[in-house]
């Protein structure tokens, strides 16, 4: 127990670290940043062996728990000097003041929606990259003359299995490094194997490729959760911005397969080339994105303080963070499998969202099936059914946006069930999942030569309405529970799906072909019923998983020594502007004495 809290210690928001006596917060809904300022009277920061026998004395009982925060708040220390090296020079840790423009939250609207575009530009990209060879798999066969099923999935299962490792680096160095610098060192590695890709002198080379594109592609997965987080601390504003970042991992696979199946008619590699000029495209977009992490923009900040006046005191929150390759990988790059084993609200969340992802990817594999098969489609045409997907989710971001009005207009009215955290988002959960159930036995019962080819095409846009609204209020919950620990939640979402959709299409084919259309399509349908429970259980019993959750207990208790701490702040800001009035008025009566 006192190891996994000193773990979670080493990795709680860097700003929170030094929010003790001394340091007055303004609360934000997101932990990520907190806007703090700094009393004249500079209090110690504690060091990390401090803050661990906080911990170990916090996991001895609430009572126990209690008692130490209060003894620890009623010390004020007078130095500010390491425990470790007595007599060093006095560091003065730099926070947000109340305000601050160089806070994202605080930003303009068009800085804060550049950010959120350029973003938004990089999932597109990464998303579209992940279906593009599921429309070329005709001219890929006969160009490299591979006839195997199983290896022709190869290059879309690979850029997926690029999808389970890369969020395991991307999101935790994102919360050590900052956004900016890894969503463009993975961008550009990225671009150099979509390149690579079209130039593939054989098979084996273009299936590591797509491998390596994968790699790259998702950074932009497991990080845009926290860009929105960054710079939308309100959860209405942060909710929506969510809503269309999940839209764009939605429209992205849909755009793969049309695309592909009409350009690679005039060669296989073209399938590929437009994935690397998209990409180029994008590049211009890159290059004016803002830092958005807040702790790394201090970083910068008490980086230029010391060049400039020479002051060595100062010294950013992040800075005082472990970086050496035993905590990175021992604590950082472990924390989302950590959360997917010991977190029930992660590993089902997992579990659900994996499964309407794999079903995504297996459709590659059965449209087909449909579509070229039963109503002889060209591969094309096939790629243009993925669209009513879109629509749906269309129709979904309506439904988002329909229940945020309804859910702000409760609160307003105080209506107590506004007020249940799980009510905020698992509502739409709840109703994804007869989207799926009905999407699935429709498509698999209507798709014969004898019925129009609209009847079962127009089934899957039920299917993006189920997918979107599930995606939308499953990640912003888990965004919403987790805080400061939020792009560690999506990468374990990240790897636990894309592990899904790598390995169940290989399933597809030879699963259609022994079942037949309808009962295969059905078997989907009859496993969604059963997933349907998942969100009605989070609804009901959602608190007490977060209850008993380390990670969220621990947030809580962080929160609530930091509004004690603020609270004590104000009282005794309070007393001395007292004393200091008292003091003005008694000066002019004793120069009438004199």
């Amino acid at each position: 127990m006192a190891d996994d809290q000193h773990n979670l210690e080493r990795t709680y928001s860097r700003e929170s670290r030094l929010q003790r006596d001394g340091l007055e917060q303004e609360a934000t809904p997101v932990a990520l940043v907190r806007s703090v300022t700094q009393r004249p009277s500079r209090a110690r920061i504690p060091t990390i062996y401090d803050l661990d026998k906080d911990i170990e004395a916090a996991s001895d009982g609430e009572k126990e728990k209690g008692d130490e925060i209060g003894a620890k708040e009623s010390a004020t220390p007078e130095s500010c000097s390491d425990d470790d090296h007595p007599g060093q020079l006095e560091r003065r840790p730099l926070r947000f003041e109340h305000g601050d423009p160089e806070n994202p939250n605080n930003w303009r609207m068009w800085k804060k929606l550049y950010a959120l575009f350029v973003a938004i530009m990089s999932v597109m990209n990464s998303t579209m990259g992940s279906s593009l060879a599921a429309g070329a798999t005709a001219p890929i066969s006969k160009h490299f003359g591979v006839t195997s099923e199983a290896q022709l999935i190869l290059p879309t299962s690979m850029y997926l299995v690029g999808y389970v490792g890369g969020p395991m680096i991307w999101g935790p160095l994102s919360e050590s490094y900052g956004r900016k610098w890894v969503m463009i060192g993975s961008f550009a590695y990225f671009t150099v194997f979509a390149i690579a890709s079209a130039v593939a002198p054989n098979f084996a080379a273009l299936v590591v490729f797509r491998l390596m594109v994968g790699l790259g592609g998702s950074c932009a997965i497991s990080v845009v959760g926290g860009v929105c987080a960054d710079i939308y601390h309100d959860p209405v504003s942060r909710g929506r911005s969510m809503a269309i970042f999940m839209a764009a991992t939605t429209f992205g696979p849909i755009l793969g397969p049309p695309i592909s199946g009409f350009i690679s008619v005039v060669s296989w590699s073209w399938a590929f080339w437009i994935g690397a000029i998209f990409a180029g495209a994008s590049w211009p977009l890159f290059f004016f994105f803002p830092e958005t992490y807040g702790p790394v923009i201090l970083k910068y900040r008490a980086q230029r303080i010391r060049k400039e006046t020479g002051d060595m005191s100062v010294i950013a929150p992040i800075e005082l963070e472990k970086t050496d390759l035993r905590h990175i990988i021992t604590t950082v790059l472990t924390r989302p499998l950590r959360m997917i084993c010991f977190e029930p609200l992660v590993l089902f969340t997992c579990l659900y969202l994996s499964f309407a992802y794999a079903i995504f990817y297996i459709y590659f594999q059965s449209f087909p099936l449909i579509f070229i098969d039963i109503y002889h489609f060209n591969a094309g045409l096939e790629g243009l059914t993925f669209l009513p997907i879109g629509v749906g989710a269309i129709v979904s971001a309506g439904l988002y946006l329909t229940w945020d009005l309804i859910l702000r207009r409760a609160q307003e009215a105080n209506k107590p069930w506004s007020r249940n955290e799980e009510m905020r988002r698992l509502p739409l959960a709840c109703i994804a999942g007869p989207f799926f159930v009905i999407s699935s036995f429709w498509l698999g019962w209507t798709a014969r030569p004898d019925i129009h080819w609209a009847v079962p095409c127009f089934a899957s846009m039920l299917f993006g309405m189920g997918y979107l609204c599930l995606f939308m209020a499953l990640l912003n919950y888990l965004v919403d529970a987790y805080e400061v620990f939020a792009a560690s939640a999506m990468a374990a979402a990240s790897l636990s799906r894309s592990s899904f959709g790598a390995v169940l299409p290989f399933a597809a084919k030879p699963m259609y072909r022994a079942m037949g259309v309808a009962w295969a399509t059905s078997l989907l349908g009859f496993v969604s019923v059963g997933l349907c429970v998942v969100p009605f259980v989070f609804l009901k019993w959602g608190g007490k998983m977060r209850a008993k959750s380390k990670f969220c207990q621990y947030l809580l208790l962080k929160k609530r020594e930091e509004a004690e701490a603020v609270e004590r702040e104000r009282d005794e800001k309070a007393s001395r502007e007292a004393l200091a009035g008292e003091n003005n008025q008694g000066r002019p009566r004793e120069k009438e004495e004199v």
